[in-house]
């Protein structure tokens, strides 16, 4: 039961975040700062309630490890909302962020000494693949769609490639961010909830480098129009509501997450969460008519069968398959 319940969270609480953000991101391409920063204090909030019991229990990681990992986390969290500003479409960014993979196993070739098996390799090379299709046909839809003159078109490339960059920049960090965080969990013992907390309380100061930006776009989202609350009954800006919405689903994304960790093996969290960002992608495409050719499909597939064969997914359902025909031509 727990684990039917944490799967429909991850996909009706990620989906629609995915949602959610994209009609931010829609009106406002540069509000990430102020998205970010409402994520960070609600979890944050909900944390210091029912995870510390509002300050009185103690860390079972030392704080100066956290110091570390949410250095980390923080960078990784705002350079990702943030690349939305430089002409990223959103089907784009969740097909880059899948390339996670890649950024695991070359850090961990270089700083674990780690060595994979072919299957690894190959199912890697997919990933690179597909990933660089769907960054190749993007790219030129910003040189069609972007200013008449070929001076704009090319300062509209450069704007669009800076956001490429910070993407890549984000991937690798984040898999450093895994690195460290796994070597920590193996001294202390694994503390995901306290780690979720710590991860989005300690960074909250930092929002002040970014206050004039959050307060910009805080006026901007006041001046939306109106729309009426359901079941309540009261009317709010929309944009507002939206992030309202946006941080609650976030919120449910992770629970949902964390517990199906907590019931399931690693291999059923990847392939529910592989399919969420599937669902995701399509979500995106039809819902909000995000420009999607023939090539963006191919590396799209190519990008999930890569995922899938790194997680030994496939083989495993074949396994099963093979099992039960073993079965029946016995019985």
């Amino acid at each position: 039961m727990n684990t039917l319940l944490a799967t429909t969270l991850v996909f009706v609480g990620c989906c629609s975040n995915v949602v959610f953000l994209e009609l931010l991101v829609r009106d406002f391409p540069g509000c990430g700062n102020i998205v970010t920063f409402a994520q960070f204090a609600f979890i944050a909030l909900e944390g210091f309630i029912f995870e510390t019991n509002f300050g009185r229990k103690k860390p079972q990681i030392p704080l100066s490890n956290y110091g570390v990992m949410v250095s980390m986390f923080f960078t990784v969290s705002v350079i990702n909302n943030y690349a939305l500003n430089f002409n990223i479409a959103m089907p784009l960014h969740m097909i880059f962020r899948s390339g996670s993979l890649i950024a695991n196993m070359i850090l961990g070739i270089i700083i674990l000494k780690k060595r994979y098996s072919t299957s690894k390799y190959l199912s890697i090379v997919l990933v690179s693949v597909g990933i660089f299709i769907c960054t190749v046909m993007s790219a030129k839809q910003v040189n069609v769609d972007q200013g008449a003159s070929e001076e704009e078109g090319v300062y509209a490339f450069l704007h669009w490639l800076l956001g490429i960059a910070m993407l890549t920049f984000a991937l690798l960090m984040s898999a450093r961010m895994g690195i460290f965080q796994e070597t920590l969990y193996k001294k202390h013992g694994k503390h995901s909830k306290e780690a979720l907390f710590y991860n989005h309380c300690l960074p909250l100061p930092g929002f002040l480098l970014l206050s004039g930006d959050i307060y910009r776009h805080a006026g901007l989202f006041s001046q939306s129009s109106p729309v009426e609350i359901p079941v309540i009954g009261h009317s709010m800006p929309v944009m507002w509501f939206y992030l309202l919405m946006n941080v609650i689903t976030q919120y449910v994304c992770i629970r949902g997450v964390f517990i199906l960790t907590t019931e399931c093996a690693s291999l059923t969290v990847t392939l529910v969460v592989t399919l969420r960002k599937f669902l995701s992608l399509i979500i995106s495409i039809l819902y909000f008519q995000n420009p999607f050719t023939a090539w963006h499909w191919t590396g799209t597939a190519v990008v999930f069968l890569g995922t899938l064969l790194y997680t030994e997914v496939l083989s495993s359902v074949y396994t099963a398959v093979r099992g039960k025909t073993t079965v029946r031509k016995t019985e």
